[in-house]
Formats: C-alpha cells, structure tokens, sequence
C-alpha cells in the first residue's frame, strides 16, 4: 500500500534575523544565517551569511558568500565571495576568491587551483622558455616591442 523508498530531500537552512544560534552545525543542504550563529559549520551545500548575520565559526562549504560579518576561518571547495557590505576576520581557504568594493578581510588567504585545472595550464618550463625568452631581449623580442608601441 505504502511504498518503502524514503527518499531523503535537502532543505535548506535558515537562522533569522534575531535568532542566536549556539552549536556545531552539519548540514546536507544550503544555510542562510540573518542572525547570529556561534559554532563550528559544516555545510555539503551553500552558506549565506547575510547582511545581519554574524557567524562566529570555523566555516567550511562548497561555496561561502559573506555580506555580514564571520569571524572564524573558511574554507571552500569552491568560491569563496565577500560582497561591499561583507567582513572576515580569519584564515580563508578557496578556490576561488571575489571580494567587492568594500569587503574587509583580515586574515591570511591562501588559495589553490582545482585538482583537475592543475594539468590543463602550461608546464613549468613552457613558462620559464617564455619569461626567458623576454630577459635576453634577442632579436626577436625587440622586433615584437617595436611592432607593439
């Protein structure tokens, strides 16, 4: 009569503006935090911080988008975006970084390429041919500044 497939859907996380929150977090889904949150994140999906949101977290997530205010670390497997209004004081880890007009962080960043990018640049010596090829200056190389400008 009832079916036995339980399927497990996602739903997405919200701390509200005026809600304080104390804790560790892990979460399958996305989180959106307008209040205050203190603890540790652990988000397979997305994480807000919004506008009014101060998180007091270590945060790590596929992506991070900060328009409030974080104080922990984050890390990301993907991008990491401070908006104008945003501020981090922490270490921050990502893939990718985008910071506004106005964002503030303060804190150590260290990013990295993707595992499946990093074979798909020029090889080192390519890039030392090329830088090389500009410090001797031959004949070729001034012919191409003179041609530019």
């Amino acid at each position: 009569m009832f079916k036995d497939n339980k399927r497990v859907i996602a739903t997405d996380t919200l701390i509200g503006q005026g809600t304080l929150t104390e804790g560790k977090m892990i979460c399958d889904a996305s989180l959106r935090i307008e209040g205050e949150y203190r603890g540790d994140i652990e988000c397979k999906g997305n994480v807000i911080i919004g506008e009014c949101g101060i998180a007091r977290s270590n945060i790590a997530a596929q992506d991070v988008t900060v328009a409030g205010k974080v104080i922990g670390d984050i890390t990301t497997k993907g991008r990491l975006i401070i908006t104008s209004s945003g501020q981090v004081e922490g270490s921050l880890y990502a893939n990718i970084l985008i910071v506004q007009d106005g964002g503030i962080i303060n804190g150590n960043c260290q990013m990295e390429l993707p595992k499946d990018a990093k074979g798909k640049g020029a090889t080192d010596a390519d890039s030392a041919h090329a830088v090389s090829g500009k410090e001797h200056g031959g004949k070729e190389g001034k012919e191409k500044s003179r041609q530019a400008g």
